[in-house]
């Protein structure tokens, strides 16, 4: 064409070709592109995050190196965010996309996102459940605290309690309270005051700050050792307004750390009052009880048993004169009954006695062995026999 040679060129030249020039251009180097993400896959091993950004009319594929571990929400389908990166081709399959280096929420923040999307899913997993939140007792004698040595939060809390419950024992395990440093050292301070059983309550926090300042108290991991403490505890982080995962996983959550302070132990003017209260009740119902009895005993002492002693006795023997009397009539007649049968039986059996016929002028042979002899003919001429008479016995011959 018009003299002029055309040159050939591969498709990777063409790929390669195409990839400079757009890494040449000053606009598509940094661009910042919004739209909605679908298609999200995320690769464990790497962090790398593919997905796919969209809008009404048209879709571009994008890719995030190592994004898991950048951001602080989890892209999900269907959210709408705001990418920052830049264009470039794959010279292998000659497709441009979108490689981005920063993502944030469209309209929303990524912290924000992030803190609700944790919060959903402590909340799904029971980590919240207000049957799972322990009593904070009602006079505690040691308190564990956690924070920053050198704030002004751990200096409110000392004071407070000190100013309130002076007999408190405190135990003050300094953390740092802010950075990526922070979770682990106060994971550490829980678990190490929780398993001495030292402290009957332990309060973690700080002072108030940005969401960035407060957000280690929203790591998971810091959650789940709140959760499994045996001590209760009470979260005071930032101000009244400021919540974090922690507030909702804790015992008890406090506005402020001088507010901890005060709902962990009481005011001993108070406990004086209650105190003096019980004092107060339990002098009058003894005085009560005292006045009953005084009453009671003033009564019984006006009784004529205490009046007269010698009469209630008097009467007494003459009772016990007259049961001794029915006694004696009682058995008498017992025994007057007693005898008159026994009289009839002997009366019965001497009529049955065949001896009592020998009174009559009878008698009775006996022969050698001793049996009685009933025919003439068991007695034969010049055989010995014995004859019992009423008075005695004989002894005899046949003839």
């Amino acid at each position: 064409m018009n003299g002029q040679t055309i040159r050939t060129l591969t498709v990777e030249q063409l790929n390669t070709y195409i990839k400079d020039y757009l890494s040449t251009s000053p606009l598509l180097n940094k661009v910042v592109v919004k739209g909605e993400i679908s298609n999200v896959r995320v690769y464990g091993g790497s962090g790398h995050i593919y997905f796919t950004l969209k809008d009404e009319n048209s879709a571009i594929p994008a890719t995030m190196f190592g994004g898991a571990s950048k951001l602080k929400f989890k892209p999900e389908n269907g959210m709408k965010v705001v990418c920052t990166g830049r264009v470039a081709v794959f010279v292998r399959d000659g497709q441009y996309r979108l490689y981005a280096e920063e993502m944030e929420p469209d309209g929303i923040g990524s912290l924000y996102i992030a803190f609700e999307q944790l919060k959903a899913k402590l909340q799904k997993e029971g980590l919240f459940a207000p049957e799972h939140k322990k009593k904070i007792p009602k006079i505690p004698f040691s308190v564990g605290i956690i924070t920053a040595p050198g704030g002004a939060a751990v200096r409110d809390m000392i004071n407070v309690t000190r100013r309130r419950f002076p007999a408190a024992r405190l135990y003050l395990y300094p953390s740092l309270v802010q950075g990526p440093s922070a979770p682990a050292q106060m994971i550490s301070a829980l678990r190490a005051l929780d398993e001495s059983g030292k402290c009957d309550v332990i309060i973690i926090g700080r002072g108030g700050g940005s969401a960035e300042d407060l957000w280690c108290f929203n790591d998971e991991a810091l959650a789940h050792a709140v959760y499994e403490c045996k001590t209760p505890i009470i979260s005071a982080v930032g101000h009244e307004t400021d919540f974090t995962i922690c507030d909702f996983v804790a015992d008890l959550r406090a506005p402020t750390p001088s507010a901890a302070a005060e709902l962990a132990v009481p005011d001993v003017n108070d406990l004086k009052k209650q105190f003096g209260n019980v004092e107060k009740r339990m002098l009058h119902n003894l005085s009560m009880r005292t006045d009953y009895l005084r009453q009671r005993l003033l009564a019984l002492s006006q009784r004529p048993v205490l009046q007269s002693p010698k009469g209630y006795f008097d009467d007494r023997r003459m009772a016990v004169a007259r049961s001794e009397e029915r006694i004696f009539n009682i058995f008498g007649n017992r025994i007057e009954r007693e005898k008159m049968k026994l009289y009839a039986q002997n009366e019965k059996l001497n009529s049955l006695n065949p001896l009592s016929v020998l009174g009559r002028g009878f008698s009775v042979a006996f022969g050698e062995d001793g049996k009685a002899i009933r025919s003439v003919n068991e007695l034969e001429s010049g055989k010995e026999f014995e004859l019992m008479l009423a008075d005695g016995k004989r002894k005899a011959v046949a003839k």
